[in-house]
């Protein structure tokens, strides 16, 4: 009987040392679960918080690129709607009355002998007849738009009073004042 008692005590305390390894086991097991499923949210909630931020910044940089674009597309129609009023202002100075051309051709006349005494004169074909011209200035009707051209004898001083380029000179001048006129 002490064999079998041995034997009993033996096996008893092989059970209870079984179970003992079991229930750390078990437990050792909850513990990695639980650090396995706090890491899985702690990394789901890290690539949910990147994806929102990703959505975030894609949505900012699309909200600002169709600004840049609305920007660049009411520029555009801006810049034509200015060329449109440069081209329709030149056009109509240009379909001026002879009457008119003549009062500003004599107007520019005079302000241009302040500077060059005597100077020779460019005008468009078939206009020299507009000009009160005084002795000694020399007329020479040439290919261009309507207004003057006046030159030093020497051909060192020249005044560009072409519609056109008057026209350009107060349009940059002038340009942000019409520009609010016409946009506000």
């Amino acid at each position: 009987m002490a064999l079998e008692n041995v034997v009993d005590e033996i096996l008893e305390s092989a059970r209870k040392e079984a179970d003992q390894i079991l229930r750390t086991a078990e437990m050792e097991k909850d513990a990695m679960l639980r650090q396995a499923t706090e890491e899985a949210s702690s990394r789901k909630a890290a690539m949910l918080k990147e994806t929102e931020d990703s959505v975030k910044r894609l949505r900012q940089q699309e909200l600002s690129s169709a600004e840049l674009e609305e920007k660049r597309i009411v520029l555009n129609a801006r810049k034509e709607m200015l060329d449109r009023t440069f081209e329709e202002s030149n056009k109509q100075l240009a379909e001026m009355s002879s009457s008119e051309k003549r009062s500003l051709y004599n107007k520019i006349l005079e302000k241009g002998r302040k500077v060059i005494s005597e100077p020779k004169i460019y005008c468009p074909l078939g206009e020299a007849k507009l000009l009160d011209t005084k002795n000694g200035e020399k007329v020479e009707e040439i290919k261009m738009g309507p207004g003057l051209i006046l030159e030093s004898r020497d051909g060192t001083v020249r005044m560009d009073y072409s519609f056109r380029t008057v026209l350009e000179d107060v349009w940059e001048k002038e340009l942000k004042g019409v520009s609010n006129i016409l946009f506000g």
